[in-house]
């Protein structure tokens, strides 16, 4: 999800929510502590020099049971970021407490914003040697049907 995307909802909902992968809510007196953009310049195991930059949110969890952030306070604290940290209309990625930080990507489900689950990849398989993925079938997939006949001398 782009900011200009979580902006256009912001406005049209009445309160937020963020939902896990796992489907469980973030607890409802969540706090967003940060809005910023995120550079990343690196290079690659293929020898690429690479530079990616995302919107980032932070949710954290406090004692503070009462607190609720609403959507024109949220959009407020975007707005204000993008003209501070000139921030584009960039991929957001959401930080959130687990065993560790996790990062994840942001989607809309209708009624909740959906934390995505992020994975990594090698970005440069082909310098890698990294194999193309084979076609996956299942036996029964496979034509029962014999190649060739008993008198068909091909055998």
């Amino acid at each position: 999800m782009k900011l200009s995307e979580i902006k256009n909802k912001l406005r049209e909902l009445k309160k937020i929510s963020f939902q896990l992968p796992n489907g469980a809510l973030v607890p409802s007196h969540f706090h967003v502590t940060e809005v910023g953009k995120i550079t990343k310049h690196f290079v690659d195991c293929g020898g690429t020099e690479r530079n990616e930059e995302v919107a980032n949110f932070q949710l954290w969890n406090a004692n503070d049971y009462n607190h609720r952030l609403h959507p024109e306070k949220l959009l407020g604290i975007i707005e204000l970021s993008e003209r501070i940290l000139g921030i584009g209309d960039l991929e957001i990625e959401v930080e959130y407490q687990a065993d560790t930080i996790g990062k994840f990507g942001l989607d809309f489900n209708g009624s909740n914003f959906v934390l995505t689950s992020k994975q990594t990849n090698c970005l440069a398989q082909d310098q890698c040697g990294i194999p193309s993925e084979k076609l996956k079938i299942q036996r029964k997939e496979l034509d029962d049907e014999p190649c060739c006949s008993p008198d068909g001398n091909c055998c």
